[in-house]
């Protein structure tokens, strides 16, 4: 079966090809909706090309006439109006010249092959579906309506022959379609734009520019068709285009360092080439090729003038004098900035000279003045050097010649002159005997030579500082030797002379005369000290030291409190030089060690004579109780009280309770009572302990009158009792009220913000926040007290504070213990 109706044949051999340009007859058969479908046989199903058909039926026509069905029911359709032979001649005249390209001015070699067919489909039928049509009779559809569309566009405003719109903006043509010349893509043969769209939208339009300037672009190589000689163009460069040129190239090329050596093939040309930089291809020239020229071709023409190599000379040439341009321009600039560079250069290194000059004149003069005292140090020099005359010189180079003396060695150079004039200076010295001898003059070198930066926090580095240096190698040897032979009991010289001292000499030179000889001396003597039979009280060549020690001093406490507890063991509350020897210790020893000191030396002694008081309301001796009174101030006022309690007030209630029974004279009571009360301190009194041994009393007075016994011997003797009791409640509730309005002042003084704080005030106020910390219930017992102080409950457990300690109560004694084990007891 022949293929030709779907390849064609080749006119010249008869050997069949297939043809896939697409033609005329495939563009329309595409656009045609309606076109006439071919249905496929069976056989055509079923063996695809190879089915066998007839040559009637080899392509199946658009236009052939289909064999008719004169059973079926008669369908009536619509055709309009028929036209008249005249009106279809000129519709094909009018196609005719609408043609744009006639089929003989189409090359032969560009024109495509058509399929043959066996239809009727004429190749004339150009017209696509979507084609121009004319809009003459634009809505003639309303001749066969009523016309209600056009009667609603009037009613709203409508005005025959203006667009649409508010303002009429609407167009009133309706949109043409321009048809394009070829068959390229939209937009290869220009702008498609119609006259009314460039009437109605005058938007310029950047496509038709670019255009525009393409094809001038492209008219500059191609031949003038008119046959003339075009005319040549040049361009010109000036020199300032050309440095500019060249600054731009010198920035750009400093980025390009690193891509500089990159290895570069090029095969644009005829043979392969390899660059080893990007810059030789910027820069390659066009040389001419060394091949033979190609034949020339039918229409080529042979050239008048070519000559490559005077071409490339010349090009040559004018690039080499592009680049001495700006090589000059570079040099030129260069020069330019050189020159600049070297005016500053000029005012600086001017400025430095001047500098060098001013600091050689005064390192000439400091110079001179060295050499001058060096000169009057001599030993047979007639005007020899003195101390302040070289303390003035110093000053002079420290005042006027600042900077050279901060940079020269002053160690050096006060070695040299200064030490021989100072161990000159103190040669005859004896610190005890004259303290102050020479402060003056060691505190203006000191001003003079120390050095501030390194040594003001109490260094030692001997090598950096001459005043420290001069200090410890000239000054320190007589302190050694004086106190070497110094006696620690005679304290009063060598107090004397560290206080005149202690601001000149360096903190380290003193910490190192206290530490290394004061102490030694000092802790021997205490060791030597017997305080039986040594006349002079210990802390009289002690505490003068307190102001300069202070903590060095605390080694020293121990072996004295433990030398006067072993005097202490035959010693009676009658001998008052104990009191002389201790009260001066007791600001001195802390608090804690104080208290233990007296509670175990010093209380039990007191009880025992208080044991051996007799209280006779007759004949009453006072002397062991004075001696007892005595020590108020030495111990604390809880060690006072404890003795009373305990060895005074039994005693003195069973006295009392023994008078009343004998028919006594109650105006002598009262001033027995009131005579003993007298004999404590308001301190006392004002104990809660003491109160209520007073007030037991006047209740066993109030019981005695009450009672029938001895009442009615003495009239009034009820009413004094009773006024007697309400005078001392009175006193005591006005003491206490005072009481309380002091610490009321107090703690408004100490400031309210301190007050609302979470700053406990005291150790109850820090017992009571842990309290509420851990939530157990911390609350006085009312009506309880121990020893005088006031008993708590602290969650199940019964305590009472006493000097910021906490005691617990035991099985048979109350235990101190800490606030923590407190708080495990009470969880």
């Amino acid at each position: 079966m022949s293929m030709s109706h779907l390849y064609g044949t080749d006119g010249d051999d008869g050997v069949e090809m297939e043809n896939f340009e697409v033609s005329d007859w495939d563009l329309q058969n595409e656009f045609n909706p309606h076109r006439q479908r071919h249905r496929q046989s069976k056989e055509e199903a079923t063996y695809g090309i190879w089915a066998e058909r007839d040559s009637d039926e080899e392509r199946p026509s658009f236009g052939g006439k289909r064999s008719r069905d004169y059973s079926a029911p008669v369908n009536f359709i619509s055709a309009g109006l028929k036209k008249s032979a005249a009106e279809d001649m000129s519709e094909e005249d009018s196609d005719e010249d609408e043609k744009p390209v006639k089929q003989e001015e189409i090359p032969k070699e560009f024109v495509p092959k058509k399929l043959k067919t066996g239809g009727n489909f004429k190749p004339s039928q150009k017209g696509f579906v979507g084609g121009t049509k004319s809009f003459v009779d634009f809505g003639s559809w309303e001749r066969h309506t009523k016309g209600i569309g056009q009667k609603l566009l009037q009613k709203m405003g409508y005005v025959p022959g203006r667009g649409l719109g508010k303002n009429a903006q609407g167009i009133i043509n309706p949109i043409e379609a321009k048809q394009r010349k070829g068959k390229g893509a939209v937009g290869a043969y220009g702008s498609e734009r119609t006259s009314q769209s460039l009437q109605d939208f005058p938007v310029v339009d950047s496509e038709e520019e670019a255009e525009e300037e393409f094809q001038k672009e492209l008219s500059q190589w191609r031949k003038d068709p008119n046959g003339g000689k075009k005319k040549p163009k040049y361009s010109y460069k000036t020199v300032e285009e050309l440095k500019a040129k060249g600054r731009i190239n010198k920035q750009l090329s400093t980025p390009q360092k690193e891509i500089s050596q990159v290895k570069v093939i090029d095969m644009t040309g005829r043979e392969q080439k390899v660059y080893y930089s990007y810059s030789q291809i910027s820069h390659k020239h066009n040389i001419p090729d060394n091949n033979p020229q190609q034949p020339l071709g039918k229409d080529s023409k042979l050239q008048g003038f070519a000559l490559p190599e005077l071409e490339h000379n010349l090009q040559l040439l004018i690039s080499i004098t592009e680049q001495e341009i700006i090589q000059s321009d570079r040099q030129l600039q260069y020069e330019r900035d050189m020159v600049v560079n070297l005016t500053h250069e000029i005012q600086k290194m001017s400025e430095v000279l001047s500098h060098e000059e001013k600091a050689i004149s005064n390192l000439s003069k400091v110079l001179e003045m060295v050499e001058e005292c060096e000169r009057r140090m001599q030993p047979g020099c007639e005007n020899p050097l003195t101390l302040d005359e070289c303390a003035k010189i110093f000053e002079t180079l420290q005042d006027k010649y600042y900077e050279e003396y901060r940079m020269s060695d002053r160690v050096d150079l006060a070695v040299a002159i200064v030490y021989p004039l100072m161990k000159d200076y103190f040669k005859n010295w004896d610190p005890l005997k004259d303290c102050t001898y020479g402060t003056e003059i060691i505190a203006k070198w000191k001003n003079l030579l120390e050095n501030d930066q390194l040594l003001s926090h109490g260094g030692q580095d001997l090598s950096t500082d001459a005043f420290h240096r001069l200090m410890w190698e000239i000054w320190m040897p007589y302190v050694r030797n004086i106190v070497a032979q110094w006696q620690p009991r005679n304290c009063g010289s060598m107090v004397d002379f560290l206080d005149s001292w202690v601001n000149v000499v360096p903190i380290w030179i003193l910490e190192n005369i206290l530490d290394q000889l004061i102490f030694p001396k000092l802790q021997k003597e205490v060791e030597s000290w017997n305080p039986l039979t040594d006349t002079v009280p210990i802390h009289s060549w002690i505490h003068p030291w307190l102001p300069l020690m202070q903590a060095r001093l605390e080694p020293l406490y121990s072996p004295i409190r433990n030398k006067l507890a072993n005097a202490l063991q035959k010693w009676h509350p009658s001998d008052s030089s104990a009191k002389l020897i201790l009260q001066p210790w007791k600001d001195v020893f802390t608090p804690g060690s104080w208290e233990a000191f007296m509670v175990k030396n010093i209380v039990p002694k007191l009880g025992m004579c208080l044991n051996e008081l007799i209280i006779n309301p007759h004949q009453q001796h006072m002397d062991a109780f004075y001696w007892v009174i005595d020590w108020e101030g030495m111990i604390s006022v809880s060690s006072l009280v404890g003795l009373l309690e305990k060895h005074f007030f039994p005693k003195w209630l069973q006295v009392l309770c023994s008078w009343l029974s004998n028919s006594p004279n109650y105006e002598e009571i009262t001033k027995w009572y009131l005579g003993w009360k007298s004999m404590f301190s308001d301190q006392v009194l004002a104990h809660p302990s003491i109160k209520d041994k007073f007030n037991e009393a006047l209740d066993i007075m109030n019981r005695a009158v009450s009672s029938s016994v001895g009442g009615y011997m003495q009239p009034g003797a009820r009413e004094n009792i009773a006024y007697l009791t309400h005078t001392e409640r009175r006193k005591d509730f006005q003491y206490e009220a005072m009481q309380e309005r002091r610490e009321a002042e107090n703690m408004a003084q100490r400031g309210i913000g301190m007050a609302a704080s979470s700053v406990p005030m005291n150790f109850k106020d820090l017992i009571q926040t842990k309290a509420e910390e851990h939530n157990i219930v911390f609350m006085p017992v009312i009506g309880k007290r121990h020893e005088g102080k006031q008993l708590y409950t602290f969650g199940r457990i019964v305590i009472y504070i006493d000097r910021g300690v906490v005691f617990v109560q035991g099985e048979k004694t109350w235990v101190p213990t800490s606030l923590q084990s407190l708080i495990d007891m009470a969880k």
